[in-house]
């Protein structure tokens, strides 16, 4: 079927009989749980076709994006060099089981961008990444126990579920059914911002070091530093989990942002260009420990997918430190303009910002850990405020744990309708 066509097709359907017939057959709906409304009430839209700044739903309905899926199209949807790389890779065979040019090609841009890592390993998505990274930490310290914090969110592997942000705080869960009491028994959690006190059974600490999955909550002053060196202390890894800011915070992701180096990298959502793909990168002594040049196995059918690493290289060619500049000016444009429309309501909002990452929070200050975020978050004010922006056409996530997404295709056009509609919501509120 052409486009066309599909776009006629599609125009036939309606988001609520659509949803009805995905109840019957996916579980909620959905195949992943913040997609269902279940935080902010409703039927969710689905999703037609992508262009830019741009998505259309199966009525016609077109949105200015902010949910840009969750991060990974950081050039706008459906950047025409991105779909034309996967196409060129698409006529050649779609996987083959077997090494690439491709592959190794991203293997090295990585490499190329981020100083401290050596060699990566190709994965499918970000919580295989995470998986592989605390299970090479374990493997090269010889140890059990794992910290990480309350409100970050690592993937849905089992020994970083408890206390998690993103879909798990929408869910109004602690963790998840079915994670045995042993899965989680070497995981200790600790409040985001605070510095734990770590010993010698420590094998790693993992932390989102801009916390993007319960909001937007950056590292205070001191934090970050502190974990280095109280990982050095003990011979603790340090992991950050990168899945959101690496190669959307800036060229060389938040190590470089902040003048600190971790022993394990995690990467996903850029430099998968919106097919999946996740990646772990640390020092060549680190990444020996993973099969089959050490103990460690890890595998997957479809890593190092040709047409995931194509897409994930027409993006990163266009990510240069101009893009990155132009993409904080336009997050920068859309933070003032927010904040002024609430301000001058008289609503108490704080939209913060870390470089070109945005946070939107319905409280007069913004928080610092997990249990602030969450008092914020439940308040039902931004369950309201996305349902009247998305009548004025505009789509948030449709939870208050995450971020706001802008990509270089928000123009001012965009930007001034977006913070338009903020004004005359924020009036509603």
């Amino acid at each position: 079927m052409n486009t066309a066509a599909s776009t006629t097709a599609a125009s036939r359907l309606s988001n609520t009989a659509l949803f009805g017939r995905a109840e019957m057959v996916i579980p909620g709906g959905v195949n992943s749980p913040v997609r269902a409304f279940g935080s902010v009430g409703g039927t969710p839209y689905f999703v037609a076709q992508a262009e830019g700044a741009y998505v259309t739903d199966v009525e016609g309905n077109r949105y200015i994006d902010y949910v840009q899926s969750y991060g990974p199209s950081i050039l706008g949807h459906a950047h025409s060099a991105v779909t034309q790389a996967v196409q060129n890779a698409a006529a050649l065979g779609t996987s083959y089981g077997a090494p690439t040019h491709s592959e190794v090609r991203l293997a090295e841009e990585i490499c190329g961008r981020v100083a401290g890592v050596e060699m990566v390993r190709l994965v499918s998505s970000g919580t295989e990444a995470t998986m592989t990274a605390i299970r090479v930490a374990r493997a090269a310290t010889g140890r059990d126990r794992i910290v990480k914090f309350a409100g970050n969110y690592h993937g849905h592997c089992d020994a970083l579920l408890v206390a998690g942000g993103s879909g798990i705080a929408q869910q109004g869960l602690v963790g998840s059914a079915g994670v045995t009491e042993g899965a989680v028994a070497d995981t200790v959690v600790a409040p985001y911002n605070v510095v734990p006190t770590l010993d010698e059974t420590v094998a790693a600490v993992v932390v989102e070091p801009v916390a993007a999955n319960m909001g937007l909550v950056e590292p205070v002053e001191g934090f970050l530093e502190g974990l280095r060196v109280a990982c050095s202390e003990v011979g603790a890894l340090l992991i950050f989990d990168e899945v959101i800011t690496g190669f959307r915070l800036c060229f060389g992701g938040a190590a470089q942002w902040y003048g600190i180096r971790p022993d394990i990298w995690c990467f996903g959502k850029v430099i998968g260009g919106g097919l999946p793909m996740g990646a772990l990168g640390a020092s060549v002594a680190i990444m020996n420990n993973l099969a089959p040049l050490g103990g460690v196995y890890q595998a997957g059918t479809l890593s190092g997918n040709p047409l995931a690493t194509a897409a994930g290289l027409a993006t990163l060619e266009h990510l240069t430190t101009d893009a990155f500049r132009k993409l904080v000016d336009i997050s920068t444009y859309l933070q003032q303009g927010m904040t002024e429309a609430f301000e001058a309501a008289g609503v108490a909002a704080c939209v913060p910002r870390v470089g070109p990452l945005l946070g939107l929070f319905f409280g007069a200050n913004p928080p610092t850990d997990f249990d602030s975020a969450k008092a914020i978050c439940d308040n039902g004010i931004y369950a309201k405020f996305f349902h009247k922006m998305l009548s004025r056409r505009v789509a948030f996530a449709p939870g208050a744990y995450e971020a706001i997404f802008t990509s270089l295709a928000h123009t001012e056009t965009e930007l001034d309708a977006t913070i338009a509609a903020c004004a005359e919501t924020a009036k509603e509120l």
